[in-house]
């Protein structure tokens, strides 16, 4: 399986503007710029679709894991904190709150750690990846 996303950019870094593009079409042309990465500008950045991506993965894996342990999840809440600190992403901090009936916190935790370490986004990012897991 292959996906694909295009960006496109005019002008400066600074003063320029840029649109992304997913193959699936749920972004199409959706703006970004320096002011929405590095201020607080109208549209989104790469740091942004990182956080969104390596949030619905680990989710999903997350989800996949607890079945193979044999639960299911009610519900699965992720927040995703990717930090870029001199030109570098730094890290990424998962903060995850589950509702998962029949499942202990520690099981939890250690089918959450299993995911964290796992899902294809968390391998390929090459960085710190954190995390927080709670049950509901």
């Amino acid at each position: 399986m292959k996906r694909f996303a295009t960006a496109n950019w005019k002008g400066s870094g600074k003063e320029g503007t840029g649109t992304n593009t997913t193959q699936s079409g749920v972004l199409s042309n959706t703006a970004y710029s320096y002011k929405s990465r590095f201020e607080e500008g109208i549209g989104t950045n790469p740091e942004e679709l990182v956080a969104a991506a390596h949030a619905g993965c680990f989710t999903m894996k997350l989800s996949f894991a607890l079945n193979e342990a044999g639960f299911t999840a009610d519900n699965i809440d992720t927040k995703c904190t990717i930090t870029l600190e001199a030109g570098s992403i730094t890290s990424s901090h998962l903060e995850v709150t589950a509702t998962v009936p029949g499942i202990d916190a520690e099981k939890f935790a250690a089918v959450a750690a299993d995911a964290k370490a796992n899902c294809p986004i968390s391998k390929l990012l090459n960085t710190e990846i954190s995390m927080e897991a709670s049950l509901a």
